[in-house]
């Protein structure tokens, strides 16, 4: 018998931003306990809603019927809104979601400056946040916290990757193009910080308006300053139109690679390997990976319009799971705290990322990939778009524990060190 699934819409004064909601009942015997709602907040009509969107309430709704309580007495609802990019659409969102709708946890959040504000409210309201969608290493940083997971990727792994992989290959000079706003200053700050390390210089870099229109003004500052790299500290529809103007002016064709520091696979399908081939780029999945991944992919592309999901729609998935794992272990929802404790305490282990786990700090470590766009005469289709070059292990890829000045870590490694 499959799930019911009940279309709604949720107003409470904020009908603009909400897109709807939908109820999904788990399991077949009466259901005894209150029901677990979880809010799916991203863009769902600007930069970034290939990324995320709708497609992100498809995989939450799929996560929700996978998971298959039988006899665990578990309904869950799941509501949708638009956060519009702007931190104060999205923190008013969540504490009505939060105070009002009964909302237990919060999912996916692309824009770093809207999670670190969802992430400050999660935390006042004690209840979950598994963030998905953005970048921003800060949410496990020294203000992290014990109701954050920070799921798929972030600006140290970003940087690792595809700047570590640019360095290797001789790019020891950067200039960035960086989009104003939380995300681009960290992947900037995280990418330098990993280039200098590694012996290379930063030329200089330009601040672009966010979303920005046109990129050509800054592309030539890029240019003229001789870099070898020029560095995409943006995500998005800004980016695709930096690739895209960058083709149109021959940048790479004068020497200087082209690095995109935050590229899903919708990007490029929006691009086509004729306009991205030879791009390097870091990402924790992709369709293609595995026999699991594809799957899913199907499934998933069935549902949603022949698409293939992003690696935040992926991670919207595989949180979800975990979350409801650790509901029914603790078989309550209501301390967010406690929630994300047993998620820690649990191993992660799903068919899109694989076995893992989640730190003290809140990060979710697993493997990123390297991956190269492809030729046009090497795609086979529409969604052929990568081959691999590099797996790098999640020890490797994400920030030591250590490094990152959250407290929870600290706490975490002295009760470990008190241990007889």
């Amino acid at each position: 018998m499959r799930p019911r699934i009940l279309l709604t819409a949720l107003l409470a004064g904020l009908a603009p931003i909400v897109a709807g909601s939908v109820l999904a009942a788990l399991a077949e015997t009466p259901v005894t306990a209150a029901p677990v709602k979880i809010g799916v907040l991203n863009d769902r009509s600007g930069v970034y809603a290939d990324i995320s969107g709708e497609g992100s309430v498809v995989a939450a709704r799929m996560a929700v019927e996978d998971f298959r309580p039988n006899g665990r007495d578990l309904t869950v609802e799941i509501v949708a809104g638009d956060h519009q990019n702007k931190p104060a659409v999205g923190a008013a969102l969540a504490r009505v979601w939060y105070d009002r709708e009964g909302v237990d946890a919060i999912f996916d959040v692309p824009t770093s400056s809207v999670a670190l504000a969802i992430h400050q409210v999660t935390r006042e309201k004690n209840k979950v946040f598994v963030d998905s969608g953005a970048g921003t290493a800060d949410l496990t940083g020294p203000d992290c916290s014990p109701n954050t997971v920070h799921w798929t990727f972030d600006t140290v792994a970003l940087a690792n990757g595809t700047g570590g992989a640019m360095v290797k290959r001789g790019g020891d000079t950067w200039f960035f193009v960086t989009a104003d706003y939380a995300f681009g200053e960290a992947v900037q700050r995280d990418t330098t910080a990993l280039i200098l390390r590694n012996g290379g210089k930063v030329l200089g870099s330009v601040k672009t308006p966010f979303p920005a229109s046109d990129f050509v003004p800054y592309l030539r500052q890029a240019q003229a300053s001789g870099a070898k790299v020029i560095g995409l500290a943006n995500a998005g529809g800004d980016t695709i139109g930096a690739v895209r103007e960058a083709a149109r002016m021959k940048l790479t064709e004068g020497g200087q690679a082209l690095a995109g520091l935050l590229i899903f696979s919708s990007d490029i399908h929006s691009l086509t390997p004729k306009v991205a081939q030879g791009l390097v780029l870091t990402e924790p999945f992709y369709w293609d990976l595995n026999d699991a991944t594809r799957a899913f992919s199907e499934r998933f592309a069935r549902r949603f319009g022949g698409r293939k999901p992003t690696a935040a729609q992926a991670g919207v998935y595989a949180g979800v799971l975990h979350y409801l794992k650790a509901v029914v272990a603790l078989r309550a929802a209501a301390d967010g705290s406690r929630v994300v404790a047993k998620m820690k305490e649990i191993p992660t282990d799903d068919p899109l990322f694989g076995k893992g786990n989640i730190r003290a700090d809140g990060r979710k470590i697993h493997d990123m990939y390297l991956f190269e766009v492809k030729k046009p005469s090497e795609s086979k289709g529409e969604w052929d778009l990568y081959r691999t070059l590099a797996t790098i292990p999640g020890a490797e890829a994400f920030r030591p524990l250590d490094q990152g000045g959250c407290p929870l870590a600290t706490r975490a490694a002295q009760a470990e060190g008190a241990r007889p």
